[in-house]
C-alpha cells in the first residue's frame, strides 16, 4: 500500500471540511439537513420518485430518528472487513431497528482511510458493506430492504489524513426509501411511519 500525495490530502481535506457539520449521511451524497441524492454516487432517479411522490421529507425524518436512535457506524481494522464483537453489536441493534419499520428500506455504504490505491480502497469499502448487509440479513433482515452497494471508497474521510485512521475504516447505515409495494406506502401513510414508536429491544419480532 501507498500513501496519498500531498494534493490527494489537500483534496481530502477540503471536502472532509465540507462535511464536518454533519459526519453521516441521508442518502447517497450529502450531509443530513441537505439535498437528497444528487447523482455523484446516488441515484438520481429515486431522488425525483421522492420528490415528486412527496416521500422526500418522510424519508429525512426517518433519517434523522435512525441516527438519534441507533449507531449508523460501525468501524474496521487496518485492511480489514471482518466485523469485530463492537460492530456485531452495533449491527444487532441497527437490525432490531430495521425489523420494526418494514416498510423502509435501507443503504449500507463502505468507506475507507486514504492508505492504498484508489482501486483497491473502492473494493475494500465494497467488501465492507457487504458484511454489514449479510450480518443485518442473518438478524432477521429481509435481503431486498438493503438496497444496491455503492463503496465510497476513500472519498469521503472523516479525518482529512494520509495515515492510518480507523474512524474513516467505516460503514454508514441510513434510510434510503420505502418500500412501494407495501400497503402502508400505497397509501400514503408516511407519518404513521415517522410516528411509529422504536422499541429498543433484542426480543423485537422479527418483521422484516
Amino acid at each position: 500500500m501507498r500513501f496519498r500525495t500531498p494534493l490527494k490530502l489537500l483534496t481530502a481535506a477540503i471536502a472532509a471540511f465540507g462535511l464536518s457539520a454533519c459526519s453521516e449521511l441521508i442518502t447517497g451524497t450529502t450531509p443530513v439537513g441537505s439535498n437528497l441524492d444528487e447523482g455523484r454516487f446516488g441515484n438520481p432517479t429515486m431522488n425525483n420518485v421522492l420528490v415528486m411522490s412527496g416521500q422526500r421529507g418522510f424519508v429525512e425524518s426517518l433519517q434523522e430518528r435512525f441516527r438519534g436512535e441507533v449507531t449508523p457506524t460501525i468501524t474496521f481494522d487496518f485492511d480489514s472487513a471482518v466485523l469485530d464483537e463492537e460492530a456485531r453489536a452495533v449491527l444487532r441493534q441497527q437490525a432490531s431497528w430495521i425489523r420494526q419499520f418494514p416498510e423502509v428500506r435501507f443503504s449500507v455504504f463502505g468507506h475507507t482511510d486514504l492508505v492504498g490505491s484508489d482501486a483497491y480502497n473502492q473494493s475494500l469499502g465494497l467488501r465492507r458493506a457487504r458484511a454489514a448487509v449479510n450480518y443485518l440479513v442473518s438478524q432477521g433482515v429481509n435481503r431486498h430492504r438493503l438496497q444496491a452497494l455503492v463503496s465510497r471508497g476513500e472519498r469521503e474521510p472523516v479525518v482529512a489524513t494520509s495515515d492510518r485512521e480507523r474512524r474513516n475504516r467505516r460503514t454508514v447505515t441510513q434510510v434510503s426509501g420505502f418500500v412501494q409495494s407495501h400497503p402502508i406506502i400505497l397509501n400514503g401513510e408516511y407519518a404513521r411511519i415517522v410516528q411509529r414508536n422504536y422499541v429498543p429491544s433484542e426480543a423485537s419480532a422479527a418483521r422484516g
